[in-house]
């Protein structure tokens, strides 16, 4: 028990830093400066290190001691299930450790003040929570616990780390079972669990769509559109007013089709080709969303709002209303819709010679679907070439251009990661039917490169205008991940180069050339993701490592994503009468803003997406509970092994099932070794596993080995 002279140095101690004349000590100064003395300069170090501890003082590398906040940095808080975390810092290589009891009352996404406490030389700093400076988690939705005079929310998001308690009649009436959104009114602490109520129930568990509205809460992803978005949208008309054509460069007599996806509605990308000599003439034509959305009004502020189109396995949450991204604004065959285009002169190496970006109006001919042109141009299918025999000459000219300019990336270094993607098939109470890879043919390849082209080709135009712009930038990975990624890939036999650090793409596709078709490639390939930066928006001209582009923005889907709308909305200003400095002066305020909100929106609709597929993976292998499948292990750490399907499901066999030896993990070699038996588990290696659990709540699946 601390007795009442330990309480007076402390309380005065506290008051001593808080003192503005005060400036960091080190423990004898603070001794001399209040005459303690030598013989209790030790106990005097003891109190303020009780201080620093609690949180009350702050201490410096060079220990002094002072205000918290002189020594803190700030960053964004990602918790884990265990209750610790990590914070990002900016500047920081590595993220900070953050012990579970020092916290605080931080919870996953919140922007917090730390002090960094232990800085050892090559391993990852550790540091205490000192104010949580803004809290991410307003609201909560979990799975609701219902005991005899309270509650409690279990939340879906498991990095929260802590259950929510509900006090008696703050409920809404909830029963065990049901999902739930929780109003945070008491954050906790590191040793109190946070407090709310609850503000809306769902659905039970159990109830079909429960799940995907579970997640439409807990990522905050807005649903129906307001009001006065939709009076807005009332006044948009159905069809092209021929008024409206004018001025525009007229290409309806262009033959132009579309090739999307077979469900696809929102058709925001059209394209025409001919050929003259050696040169072909490609038409890149976008939806001119910007005709109808204006800058400033409701329509403009919701879709920046949103950001992008979110696409969960079940629905899709798009950033225009139906009227729009399926209406108007989607490039409907047979129907008259305003564009903006990208007319290419490209040579016979792939490379864009010159180009004109124009205000136009268009007719698509027909709508096709991946299937049917890869059936045409890949499978010489006799009956869809009859089906489609005035267009075929088209889709012959476009797989020569597009290979030739497939060619050209390449031979710059452009990676092709080329990852499976998983297709999930559900019936109509949203119960999985199936789940495989999604087929990449030669018809998606040919749209992505005449898209890449005319994204380069207007970022390059734009870029040497020295104009405001919103550029897609992916940036050179960071030097350490690149050693971790050279030393993991030495240790499966593999070598790439590298120098001062640096790795150019080039080299990363030579490797994927290697390794392409081997057990090892998709895992390769996944690691090799892993290492590499998240593209981001921004209105610097960076560079596109991935690509190997100097130049490259996102102009070609205004329908679903608010940076292209942004840049459109640039191009047709200056095509009309230029930029003027008041304009510029605008654009340079506003973009940068909007760069941030629409790489952060763009993140938030990626992991809803990955999870509401990882959600209904779970869901339909809880059928083959018991079943055995072929599978290769495709991750290892110390607690067990991933291991992956053919039909891109994974799940982990852990460590304490593997109960023929005592396994260790080896993180140099990236591989799980049996003490007694010597035998080792490697990435790529092709393994036998009997589906033991999956668990729809925490979208795990648990394997066990067939030896």
């Amino acid at each position: 028990m601390e007795n009442d002279l330990l309480l007076q140095r402390k309380e005065m101690l506290k008051k001593l830093v808080r003192d503005p004349a005060y400036v960091p000590m080190k423990t004898k100064e603070i001794a001399m400066l209040l005459n303690i003395p030598k013989e209790q300069r030790g106990e005097l170090k003891e109190v303020l290190d009780m201080l620093v501890a609690e949180g009350a003082v702050g201490i410096s590398k060079k220990g002094r001691y002072g205000k918290p906040e002189i020594f803190s940095v700030t960053g964004l808080f990602s918790g884990h299930p265990k209750g610790f975390g990590f914070v990002t810092v900016e500047g920081m290589e590595q993220d900070v450790f953050i012990p579970a009891e020092k916290t605080r009352d931080a919870l996953h996404g919140d922007k917090v003040q730390l002090v960094i406490e232990h800085e050892p030389a090559g391993r990852r700093a550790e540091g205490r929570i000192i104010k949580v400076v803004e809290h991410a988690n307003q609201q909560i939705v979990g799975l609701y616990q219902k005991n005899k005079n309270f509650g409690f929310v279990l939340p879906d998001a498991q990095k929260v780390g802590r259950d929510v308690f509900i006090p008696q009649g703050k409920d809404m009436g909830a029963v065990t079972g049901h999902k739930v959104v929780v109003h945070v009114t008491d954050f906790g602490s590191a040793s109190r669990s946070p407090e709310g109520e609850v503000v809306e129930i769902i659905g039970h568990v159990n109830d079909p769509g429960t799940d995907i509205l579970s997640l439409v809460r807990a990522y905050g992803l807005p649903e129906g559109f307001p009001e006065d978005v939709m009076e807005q949208v009332e006044r948009i008309g159905e069809t092209v007013d021929p008024a409206e054509t004018a001025g525009r460069l007229d290409l309806r007599s262009l033959p132009t089709v579309t090739i999307d996806g077979e469900d696809a509605k929102d058709l925001d990308d059209a394209v025409t080709l001919s050929k003259e000599g050696e040169i072909y003439h490609l038409g890149v034509h976008i939806a001119d969303v910007t005709h109808y959305v204006k800058e400033g009004s409701p329509l403009d502020k919701e879709a920046l709002k949103r950001g992008t189109s979110v696409y969960l396995v079940d629905r899709v949450i798009p950033m225009l209303p139906h009227k729009l991204s399926n209406g108007i604004c989607s490039l409907n065959a047979g129907e008259d819709r305003l564009a903006l285009s990208c007319l290419m002169e490209i040579d016979q190496k792939g490379k864009v010679l010159g180009h004109q970006i124009a205000e136009t109006v268009i007719r698509v001919d027909r709508r096709m679907s991946y299937t049917a042109v890869d059936a045409i141009i890949t499978r010489r299918d006799q009956e869809a070439m009859e089906t489609y025999k005035e267009l075929v000459p088209l889709f012959d000219l476009l797989k020569e251009l597009s290979d030739l300019i497939r060619k050209g990336r390449d031979t710059r270094g452009a990676i092709d990661f080329d990852l499976p993607e998983s297709e999930i098939c559900l019936d109509e109470r949203g119960k999985p039917l199936s789940v495989r890879p999604y087929d990449r043919n030669a018809a998606t390849k040919i749209i992505e490169d005449l898209m890449l082209t005319a994204n380069e080709t207007v970022a390059e135009d734009f870029y040497w205008q020295q104009l405001p712009f919103l550029y897609r930038t992916h940036e050179k990975p960071d030097p350490e991940k690149v050693k971790q990624l050279v030393v993991f890939l030495q240790n499966l036999g593999h070598f790439i180069r590298t120098g001062q650090g640096e790795v150019h793409p080039k080299e990363i596709q030579k490797l994927l050339d290697q390794v392409e078709g081997s057990d090892e490639e998709p895992l390769i390939r996944r690691l090799t993701l892993r290492s590499m930066k998240q593209a981001r928006y921004t209105t610097e001209c960076l560079g596109h490592f991935g690509l190997s582009a100097k130049y490259y923005c996102h102009f070609t889907s205004p329908i679903r994503r608010y940076p292209d709308l942004q840049i459109h909305r640039i191009i047709k200003e200056n095509l009309k009468a230029g930029l003027s400095e008041k304009r510029i002066a605008h654009y340079d305020a506003l973009l940068p803003q909007v760069a941030v909100q629409t790489s952060a929106l763009e993140r938030r609709a990626s992991e809803a997406e990955r999870e509401t597929d990882k959600l209904k993976k779970c869901e339909y292998m809880s059928r083959f509970i018991g079943q055995t499948f072929k599978g290769v292990v495709s991750g290892i750490t110390g607690w067990g092994l991933y291991v992956e399907l053919p039909n891109t499901v994974e799940g982990m066999v852990r460590l304490t099932e593997l109960d023929d030896d005592y396994y260790v993990f080896d993180e140099a070699r990236y591989q799980l070794v049996g003490e007694r038996t010597g035998k080792t588990f490697k990435l790529g290696q092709k393994v036998t596993v009997e589906v033991a659990k999956a668990d729809k709540l925490l979208k795990t699946i648990d394997f066990w080995l067939v030896w």
